[in-house]
């Protein structure tokens, strides 16, 4: 049996017949968390911009956040949905207006989900971010903005079915640094303090999505 343990504001329930968890996320994720570790250590310099204004895009891993939802499976496992969770991808751009400052605005996909054979539960939302950082060193910088998550959804499908439920988001702040071991990768230590409200009737509840994440960045 598949059991569905949700906070208020969520329809709670349980469900049979769900199959043994097959889709090892948590696995490809640390896998690909790994091949983000593997930059070229040869490129230790970083290169003159000859073009202030670059693309870039990335992804990340993220933990933190208030519990939304807990599956347990079959064999016994268990897999938790938190506000703050768990895998990243973002583009944007990066323009630096003086040797000292810089500024960046991107848009992401932010999710956390669990994933069974019948059925799945995931918490999405489509974070837009604007930051500023000031260069400590010339491959290192430090810096902060803001991030407003459009598009926050809960929803749900299959065996693990409670409905879908959209969320209201808050303006959120970051602090970041990131350090540039070559003029076309930056590697991100990031964190996040974020809000989420789900609002029915007279009645709402708030989850917290402070998280922290590492992200690796290719700039073009």
């Amino acid at each position: 049996m598949v059991c569905i343990l949700l906070p208020p504001g969520i329809n709670t329930q349980s469900f049979a017949y769900c199959h043994h968890y097959y889709f090892p996320m948590k696995k490809i994720i640390l896998s690909t968390a790994v091949a983000f570790g593997s930059l070229n250590a040869a490129q230790a310099q970083t290169a003159p911009q000859a073009n202030p204004m670059r693309f870039f895009v990335g992804m990340g891993l993220t933990a933190g956040g208030d519990k939304m939802s807990t599956v347990e499976y079959t064999d016994g496992t268990s897999a938790d949905i938190r506000a703050g969770n768990l895998l990243a991808f973002v583009g944007g751009i990066d323009y630096q207006v003086t040797p000292d400052f810089s500024f960046q605005g991107s848009i992401g996909y932010h999710f956390d989900s669990a994933d069974a054979t019948n059925g799945s539960q995931r918490f999405s939302r489509f974070p837009v971010e604007l930051l500023a950082y000031y260069h400590v060193a010339q491959q290192w910088r430090i810096g902060g903005g803001a991030r407003y998550s459009t598009n926050a959804r809960f929803s749900s499908s299959g065996a693990a079915e409670v409905g879908d439920t959209d969320l209201d988001s808050k303006v959120a702040g970051i602090v970041e640094a990131e350090y540039m071991p070559s003029a076309h990768w930056g590697v991100k230590l990031r964190y996040v303090k974020e809000e989420f409200k789900i609002s029915r009737g007279t009645r709402s509840h708030v989850y917290k999505g402070d998280h922290v994440g590492v992200f690796g960045n290719y700039y073009f």
